[in-house]
């Protein structure tokens, strides 16, 4: 999208968003050629967050650069004491809600509409319809991507596996992050501050996940043993 798109999305006039950039708090855009910008959804969600946190929490742009680099520095508070934690921990571990066309997934993956929309119908992607076209975010595209992969390995309907079969990972999913969400929150809520609270999510996101995938592999192959000794 140009400028004045990016006006219109965010409702931050463009010498606001120019300031944003000077301050390093906005990723570059791309540029397709000299003298011509292209931004995307990251830079809608965080002119947004940094509008957020300079009005509702009065802090000068060069606070907040440092809350984003995880260098500042605020007292610890009591209950609901991160009320941006969302918006910095997003943008620091590059969470993707930039658009993309889902007619460009299939000049490699001729089975994306297909799993698009049946990964949509059960929640685990959302699709968005616009006067272009489809388009999903890239963090959903790469979910339609890597099951693209699966079915390469044969992981297909021929062999008893359509996307929809995925619907239980929405439930497990929602349970984990929910007991991960409130066991984090209950334990530092009142004991540190906002940018120590985004500096461990920022560590403990990524590492986690190795974390889960080791013990749900550990657990995958004593369910096959198992099965195939009783079967």
């Amino acid at each position: 999208m140009k400028m004045r798109d990016l006006e219109t999305r965010t409702g931050v006039n463009r010498e606001t968003i120019r300031v944003y950039f000077r301050k390093g708090l906005l990723p570059e855009p791309e540029r397709p050629a000299r003298n011509v910008a292209d931004y995307g959804e990251d830079h809608v969600r965080a002119i947004l967050a940094v509008r957020k946190l300079h009005r509702q929490s009065g802090m000068t742009l060069e606070q907040i650069k440092s809350l984003l680099d995880g260098t500042g520095s605020s007292s610890p508070l009591g209950a609901s004491a991160f009320p941006h934690l969302e918006e910095l921990v997003a943008l620091r571990v590059g969470v993707e809600n930039r658009q993309i066309s889902l007619e460009t997934m299939l000049e490699e993956n001729p089975y994306a509409r297909i799993d698009a929309e049946a990964l949509a119908r059960i929640g685990v992607i959302d699709l968005t319809q616009t006067p272009e076209g489809c388009v999903m975010s890239i963090t959903d595209a790469g979910l339609v991507t890597i099951w693209g992969r699966m079915r390469e390995a044969g992981f297909d309907e021929n062999n008893g596996f359509p996307p929809d079969i995925l619907g239980y990972y929405i439930e497990a999913a929602e349970i984990v992050a929910g007991n991960e969400a409130r066991l984090f929150l209950e334990r530092v809520e009142g004991r540190i501050d906002e940018v120590e609270a985004a500096n461990m999510l920022e560590f403990a996101l990524p590492t986690m996940l190795d974390f889960f995938g080791l013990i749900r592999l550990k657990a995958f192959l004593k369910n096959i043993g198992q099965r195939t000794r009783e079967g």
